[in-house]
């Protein structure tokens, strides 16, 4: 499973830790949804690892917000995981960011959840941007659409 952002927030990027503000929703909706065992924080990315998952973002530039980037340094950040894909070979790719995936992908109207499309072997899904600066979605949404995830994960185990 390989958890891809949009780009490290200048917290982040001072850290050197994957979704690092504190109002970041992506580590408790990770734990709701059982794909760890207790809560982790971004000090425990790397812990990660040992969950059989691993973080990437499209873009290694840092911003305030993700408005800030350009569309072709997302649709450049497509062609980076694609080769990061072939590597390291993840049976589910999700993006973590509907908006970032549309214009990565070239796909508009894509919607949460699985995709028709593949990424190399791997399935890919789209997840909402749990950044805090993201008032359309509540922690619970975020923990049912994380778990929709893993169920399907675990029934193709």
């Amino acid at each position: 499973m390989l958890f891809v952002g949009i780009n490290p927030g200048l917290m982040s990027a001072a850290k050197r830790q994957h979704f690092a503000r504190p109002g970041n929703r992506f580590w408790p909706a990770l734990h709701a949804a059982g794909f760890t065992p207790r809560l982790f924080s971004s000090a425990d990315q790397f812990e990660l690892l040992t969950c059989g998952c691993g973080i990437t973002n499209f873009v290694a530039r840092a911003t305030a917000g993700a408005a800030e980037l350009e569309d072709d340094e997302l649709r450049a950040g497509r062609r980076t995981l694609e080769r990061k894909v072939r590597r390291y070979r993840p049976r589910v790719v999700a993006v973590v960011g509907i908006g970032a995936y549309r214009t990565a992908f070239d796909r508009p109207n894509a919607t949460l959840g699985a995709q028709a499309e593949r990424l190399g072997d791997a399935r890919l899904w789209v997840l909402p941007n749990t950044s805090g600066l993201n008032a359309h979605h509540r922690p619970a949404d975020f923990a049912k659409a994380f778990s929709e995830l893993r169920t399907h994960l675990a029934a193709r185990a």
